[in-house]
């Protein structure tokens, strides 16, 4: 066994886990997650109120 046959075996491996990560990260036991995920940046509540002080600061530089 030589080092090309080594490296073929490795390009195999990382080929096999990052197949197994993306199969992971869209199987449906992950939509829920997934889904909860896309909706952090909607659900907080006090973007209006930071928003609006932010607004406040801008106006007085």
């Amino acid at each position: 066994m030589d080092i090309n046959e080594l490296r073929g075996y490795h390009t195999l491996l990382i080929m096999a886990v990052f197949i197994g990560i993306i199969w992971w990260a869209y199987s449906s036991h992950r939509k829920k997650a997934n889904d909860e995920a896309a909706q952090l940046p909607f659900s907080d509540d006090e973007v209006d109120k930071r928003t609006l002080e932010q607004e406040k600061t801008e106006k007085k530089q």
